[in-house]
């Protein structure tokens, strides 16, 4: 018989080791902290060693803990796999993204029927919100992540970057900067305040053109209102030329003139906690060639 502690023992240090935090683990297996703690104090008993540094705020591995680790965690990512591989041919992968209600309603769900055709097998799972999720306690795999950054504890890489210019229902017959004076210009706000946002102001700054001296002013507090507003030929909207590539490309709206602003950047964001499965990696794959695309 093999002389091995505890399964619950070693989840329980994989888990506090890949967050460095018996809380996160703790949340993650379902348990208590406290739980977790005595699984990993009865792990150190069994076999001898300290694996935790104990802090107030934070656990750091010691030099055995270190050893220990990815000895587990490739271990547990194997069986992974092979349970993946192994899994009847009638069951469905799903896989949740988590992105803006801008982004999901203007970028995703237009190239779904593509992903799809692509890819029968994999259900999507669309997770529209405004605020940066945790991955691991709202169990997403991906998010699309729209800023600067920096993202803590998740593997990133940027997608594109986005920018901003002027654009129009055709029927306004807006072709001039001149013509903004006789145009309502439709705004939204940014949820969070950065100098780089890009905004009317800027974009007149950026123009070399005096402030707006617009016939009114409409004001959204979502993106994706602007968009439809714009689309309603309610006035003239400064948006993101990524959220309207299918808009400006199909002709319900144009673009009459620039400058066009530099906006953030997207970043394709995943799990750094474990390897992510095949079906996430397709997906992954998928969103970098729409990105390619876009850009």
């Amino acid at each position: 018989m093999r002389r091995l502690p505890p399964l619950s023992a070693l989840r329980a240090f994989e888990a506090a080791a890949r967050h460095g935090s018996f809380k996160r683990a703790a949340s993650e297996l379902a348990v208590t902290p406290t739980a977790i703690s005595h699984q990993i104090r009865a792990l150190e008993e069994f076999t001898g060693l300290t694996l935790f540094k104990r802090d107030t705020r934070k656990v750091v591995l010691t030099e055995a803990g270190a050893q220990l680790y990815p000895v587990l965690r490739d271990g547990f990512d194997e069986f992974e796999r092979t349970l993946e591989r192994l899994a009847p041919a009638t069951g469905r992968a799903q896989v949740t993204i988590s992105a803006t209600s801008a982004f999901t309603a203007h970028w995703l769900v237009p190239r779904m029927h593509r992903f799809h055709a692509l890819h029968p097998e994999i259900d999507l799972h669309l997770q529209a919100s405004e605020q940066v999720v945790d991955l691991v306690e709202a169990n997403v795999d991906i998010a699309i992540r729209y800023g600067t950054g920096p993202y803590a504890n998740v593997a990133v890489e940027t997608l594109f970057a986005d920018g901003f210019a002027p654009v129009a229902h055709p029927t306004l017959g807006v072709s001039s900067p001149a013509d903004l004076d006789k145009v309502t210009l439709i705004h939204f706000e940014w949820k969070k305040a950065h100098p780089l946002n890009p905004t009317w102001d800027r974009w007149f700054a950026e123009a070399k053109l005096p402030g707006p001296s617009a016939a009114g002013q409409l004001r959204f507090s979502d993106e994706g209102h602007a968009i439809q507003a714009a689309l309603a030929a309610q006035g003239v909207a400064l948006l993101s030329l990524v959220l309207v590539e299918h808009e400006l490309a199909s002709g319900r709206l144009v673009r009459p003139f620039g400058p066009t602003v530099a906006g953030h950047t997207y970043h394709l964001v995943t799990r750094s906690d474990r390897t992510p499965s095949s079906p996430v990696r397709a997906v992954a794959d998928w969103l970098r060639s729409q990105a390619r695309s876009s850009r």
